[in-house]
Formats: C-alpha cells, sequence, structure tokens
C-alpha cells in the first residue's frame, strides 16, 4: 500500500494518528530536484529553508543518493560493540577540518548537546572541582529534550514540562558583563549559539565572543559552541566560529552533516576529553555505517563542488539587494540579519511572519516564519545567484504591492491588516545587521 499520490489521505492520517506538536502548511512534496521540490499535484517551489538548514547539498544529489544507496546495500547498522571504517573516517575528516581532538556521534543536534553537556561537568568532575552550571542565553535554542531545554534560555520551551533540570544560568546574549557577573566557582561552562537561529536569526558580536574566550581560558571554564544550526558551511566557513577568529572547547553539530540524514556530533579537544571514560555515555545509532558515509560525502561535495565560496558569493548578492529592500521600503522592512545562507528578514507589524510565509509559497519559495515578524532562510548550499534573484524579484514585488496598501491606510487613518497580504498569485513559478552600508564581516560583527 502507498499513499504518496493522495494528498488528503496523508492529511487525514497525519492529524489522526501523529501526535499533533507540529503545524504542517498544507501541502506535502513527492520529489526534489536541486533547490527545488515539487508537490503531489506537480507544483514547483524553490526551497529556500532546505529542511531547517539540513539538506545542504539539496534535494537528489546525485553522489549523496549514490553513496547512501551504496552503504545501505552493504550495512546499515552494526552498533558500537564494533569498530566501522565509515566511523572513523567521519571522525578523521571532521578533527581534521576543525579545532577538535575528539568525536562523538549521535542522531541529532539535541542528543550532540547533551553530550556536550555531560562531558562538561564530567571534565570536572573528573578533576574533583565542585562544577556544574553551565551559562547560557536568554532567547537561545539548544534542543528539546529534558536537559536542552534546561539549557535553551527560552521559558516557552519548558514551563509544561517542570521542574527544570538544575546547574543552567541564563543571561542576556551579546552582554558580556552579564556573563562575567554570573560567574560561580560553580561555573564549569558557557553555552552559547555564534547565530541565534530560533528566535530570529541574531549573530554574536566579534568582540563580545572574543573576551568570552578569553575569560573561560582564564578561568578554566570551557566554552561550548552550539553550531547545531551554523555548521557545515552554512555562514561560508566550515564551521561559523572560523568568522570569530576563536577556536571553542566543545563544539556540537547536525543538522547540515548529513545532508539528510539523520547525524548529529559533538567534538571535543583532548583535555576536554578526559570527562568521559568508558561506559560514560553511549548511542545504538549514533556513528552507524550509514549515516557516517552519508557525512563524508557532504564534505567531499563541499570541497569539491567549492560550495564554501558559492555561499560567500551568492549571500553577498543576497545581503546587498535584502538591503536595497529595506533602504526602498523602510515601512516595510525593520531588519535584514544574518551571515552566509542563515538570514532573517523583520518585517514591521503589518506583515506578519506567518502570512508572508504564506504569500511566498503561494508564489512558490518555502522559508520559515519566525515568531511574529521574522522570516528565515537556510537554503542548500548550492542556491546558485540566478535563483536567489528569483527570490529577490518576487518579494520586491509583495512589498512594491503591500507599501501601496499601507499608504493608503495611512491616508485614511485605518490600521492595515496582514490579512490585507495580495495573495493571487499561482503557484507556477516558471548578513549583516545594518545593510544600509556596503557589508564588510569583521566591521559588522564589530557593530
Amino acid at each position: 500500500m502507498t499513499i504518496d499520490k493522495d494528498f488528503e489521505l496523508t492529511k487525514k492520517w497525519d492529524k489522526q494518528y501523529c501526535l499533533g506538536v507540529f503545524s504542517p502548511a498544507d501541502v506535502a512534496f513527492s520529489k526534489g530536484s536541486g533547490v527545488w521540490l515539487y508537490d503531489m499535484a506537480g507544483n514547483k517551489y524553490m526551497d529556500l529553508i532546505g529542511g531547517i538548514a539540513v539538506n545542504s547539498l539539496g534535494h537528489g544529489n546525485t553522489a549523496l543518493t549514490s553513496a547512501i544507496s551504496s552503504q545501505a546495500k552493504k550495512l546499515i547498522h552494526v552498533s558500537n560493540l564494533y569498530y566501522n571504517s565509515q566511523k572513523s573516517e567521519l571522525a578523521y575528516r571532521l578533527c581534521n577540518l576543525s579545532f577538535a581532538d575528539k568525536c562523538f556521534f549521535c542522531n541529532s543536534g539535541a542528543e550532540a548537546n547533551e553530550a556536550a553537556i555531560k562531558i562538561a561537568r564530567g571534565y570536572h568532575y573528573y578533576k574533583e572541582d565542585n562544577r556544574y552550571e553551565i551559562i547560557t542565553a536568554t532567547m537561545s535554542f539548544h534542543g528539546r529534550t529534558l536537559a536542552t531545554i534546561a539549557a535553551t534560555g527560552q521559558e516557552k520551551f519548558r514551563k509544561a514540562f517542570g521542574p527544570d533540570m538544575p546547574g543552567f544560568v541564563y543571561v542576556p546574549y551579546n552582554d558580556y558583563d552579564a556573563i562575567e557577573a554570573a560567574i560561580t566557582p560553580h561555573t564549569a561552562a558557557i553555552m552559547l549559539e555564534l547565530i541565534q537561529g530560533e528566535s530570529g536569526v541574531h549573530p554574536a558580536r566579534k568582540e563580545y565572543i572574543q573576551k568570552i574566550r578569553k575569560l573561560c581560558t582564564e578561568k578554566d571554564i570551557l566554552l561550548i559552541i552550539d553550531e547545531v544550526q551554523t555548521g557545515i558551511g552554512r555562514t561560508g566557513r566550515m564551521f561559523c566560529y572560523e568568522n570569530y577568529g576563536i577556536t571553542p572547547d566543545i563544539m556540537t553539530l547536525a543538522k547540515g552533516l548529513g545532508g539528510g540524514v539523520p547525524i548529529g556530533a559533538m567534538l571535543c579537544t583532548d583535555k576536554v576529553a578526559t570527562g568521559m571514560r568508558k561506559g560514560d555515555h553511549g548511542s545504538t545509532f549514533g556513528g552507524g555505517p550509514l549515516a557516517c558515509q552519508a557525512a563524508c560525502t557532504v564534505l567531499e561535495q563541499i570541497e569539491e563542488k567549492e560550495l564554501l565560496n558559492n555561499v560567500g558569493e551568492v549571500s553577498e548578492y543576497l545581503f546587498y539587494e535584502l538591503g536595497k529592500l529595506k533602504i526602498k521600503y523602510p515601512s516595510l522592512v525593520n531588519s535584514v540579519r544574518g551571515m552566509g545562507f542563515l538570514i532573517g528578514i523583520e518585517f514591521n507589524e503589518i506583515l506578519g511572519s506567518v502570512e508572508m510565509a504564506q504569500v511566498l509559497m503561494n508564489k512558490g519559495f518555502l522559508v520559515s516564519p519566525i515568531g511574529n515578524s521574522t522570516i528565515r532562510l537556510a537554503p542548500p548550499l548550492i542556491l546558485k545567484k540566478y535563483e536567489a534573484k528569483k527570490f529577490i524579484t518576487t518579494l520586491a514585488d509583495i512589498l512594491k504591492k503591500n507599501v501601496s496598501l499601507h499608504q493608503t491606510h495611512a491616508s485614511s487613518g485605518s490600521t492595515p491588516k496582514a490579512s490585507s497580504f495580495e495573495k493571487k498569485e499561482s503557484l507556477d513559478v516558471t548578513k549583516r545587521n545594518n545593510p544600509d552600508e556596503k557589508f564588510d564581516f569583521d566591521e559588522e560583527l564589530e557593530n
């Protein structure tokens, strides 16, 4: 039995048998190619969210699908009771690409962050230090397990599942003085995202991160950088920390690492690796041959296709054009933020994020709404300039039509509603914080 061509039955069974924790858009996809997805009716969409920063090579990448198919015919799973060459190779590749000396593989970003939290505490435990507190930032997001929602600086993710796991301290993001003031004799680690993705795409300032690195070194506090969303080429470097001129003690990866195959990783230095001994941690599925072969292929493709250069070139175009739209429509576009292929576009209260995402989907572009007013772009690393131009042209058209609506309401003294969006288009579709200035990455981070 298959229902892959029956959209109504797909929706019915999802609502009837799947736990209702998601709010899916009214569409189901049947195939993909490059940056494009096709729904069951054959309509075509440009995928500018990439499975939420997961589909790093886009859809249907020949090398990736061939590697997965070939590996599945040989070995899918053997467990960590035995060695496997795919796991060893992936660990070798990641350590040689990064600061790290050791890797632990798991299945998701939340699991990677769990491993980071455990090893940070274990590091101090085995030194016989009574240090267990982990400082994180408000508006952060580190996962949905009990430990990672405790690490997440947003109460909405925790309030229904209390009592909270103890040992986490929250401070405002981009506020070094708050970090310094929060340190106690029990502080084990500071855990941060370099770009807060789930709260609206907010990058950390370069000076802020560099001062924290210096502080951690001086006080033997471990610096955990959560690169679940920013790692594996998303910002134009293999890892986002490279943009900040620092190295962490622990880094977590997931999302884009497997190109769509679930995999997570916790990377650390040899010094930090003393925080876990045999039997202290583990995973049944983590480091399996199939997922590790997929991840090795993703890393190969990023290098062979020079995708880091592509991200840099195309994102520069996107930020420049989005900055022009912000200047042209200041009453509608409040801010353009981010780095590389992780971009947040914040609109005013007239253009709600959910409504804007729906209008863009109606026109054949998939983005992710965040909060009330921001949409997020996290496209595949293969997105080309001519494809990005299609999005810019469409967004410009939406803003042009809605600025007229805004001006009409303003002259009449009434308040326009987001539901006033122009929505007639058919479904057929033939990085910086201050986009008003020429983009300069180092200058931008320091502002």
